[in-house]
């Protein structure tokens, strides 16, 4: 509820309503090569940047983003970082949820019984991700590179706070746009290119690298391109969804 929201309920006299409590969503960075901003990054190390967008993303949407400490690549540390995440609203972590030595989200999140839903998703960026519960709580595994965090955050987090908040449209808006550009083909997975929209024409960015945070920074939004799509010439419409 804004301002204007509560000086029309307050005139039309009425002084209760039903709300949606906050969630309360836990976010937790996992890797040994993580600081926090404002910490010296050794040789092998980096600052960790996309918890904070994503907290931001949860604030937006009505949640309450609780950035928890980054956990280290020890597994009794993780677990018990995890086993303080099911007792929030929604359990979030990120990154750990590929295949290598270090990824240990899924084998520790396995014995704290967590039930998958899905692992892996075909689109780019984003092919990473886990879905599902951590005990009695839903559940995401977002992948841990910045820009495929915030993209699955904008796809997946953000519609999972809005609908336990009871709210019935949950899902990105979607809008159309004209092409700027000719595009290739999108190949085996969907592809949400980083892009700008400006008076109904949409223009990717040339470089859509996932690495890449100062390109979504640029974008005002995500340019949607289907599995299996054929190459779009420049002035076909095409869906887009607002950042």
């Amino acid at each position: 509820l804004g301002p204007s929201d509560l000086a029309l309920l307050a005139a039309m006299n009425v002084a209760e309503v039903s709300v949606a409590r906050r969630p309360r969503v836990a976010l937790l960075a996992t890797g040994d090569e993580l600081v926090m901003p404002g910490d010296a990054p050794g040789p092998d190390q980096i600052i960790a940047s996309n918890i904070f967008a994503l907290k931001a993303m949860v604030d937006a949407a009505g949640g309450e983003g609780v950035i928890l400490p980054i956990a280290p690549d020890r597994e009794e540390a993780l677990e018990a970082e995890m086993a303080e995440m099911a007792t929030a609203d929604i359990a979030v972590t990120i990154g750990g949820a590929s295949v290598g030595d270090y990824d240990l989200v899924g084998r520790v999140g396995a014995g704290l019984g967590m039930e998958r839903a899905f692992y892996k998703i075909a689109m780019r960026p984003g092919k990473p991700l886990i879905a599902g519960r951590l005990g009695a709580v839903p559940y995401l595994g977002l992948p841990g590179n910045p820009v495929s965090a915030i993209v699955t955050g904008h796809l997946f987090l953000v519609p999972l706070v809005r609908r336990w908040q009871g709210l019935a449209e949950a899902l990105p808006t979607r809008l159309m746009a004209r092409l700027a550009q000719d595009v290739g083909p999108t190949g085996p997975r969907m592809h949400y290119m980083r892009a700008v929209l400006k008076d109904g024409v949409v223009t990717p960015f040339a470089e859509q690298d996932s690495s890449l945070l100062r390109v979504l920074s640029d974008a005002n939004v995500l340019l949607e391109r289907p599995l299996g799509d054929r190459p779009r010439k420049a002035g076909e419409e095409v869906p887009v969804l607002p950042l």
